[in-house]
């Protein structure tokens, strides 16, 4: 039940852009339900709105262990790749 309350409380952060508040709903999930994939695909997506691609692709590492079909997981976890990606040809410009 709290749980219930929690996810809900992050799906509204995340619906007014509060991404970090986001996640600190997520991460409280969590630690009452381990197995529930749509909390890490949906603190994946904070993480890659905000630019934590490591995170994000720890996330979806995580769900795919469990549900390897997750097709959110899948998807997350290539841009997280891809901003992974991005970042490192920054680095090597500068």
């Amino acid at each position: 039940e709290n749980f219930k309350i929690l996810k809900n409380e992050g799906n509204d952060f995340v619906k007014k852009g509060k991404y970090e508040e986001a996640v600190n709903k997520y991460s409280e999930c969590m630690k009452l339900n381990t197995e529930e994939c749509t909390i890490y695909t949906n603190r994946a997506l904070c993480y890659l709105k905000l630019y934590k691609y490591e995170e994000a692709k720890q996330d979806c590492d995580h769900v795919l262990q469990i549900e390897d079909s997750n097709t959110k997981a899948f998807y997350r976890r290539a841009l997280a790749y891809k901003g992974l990606q991005v970042r490192k040809k920054n680095m090597a410009g500068i």
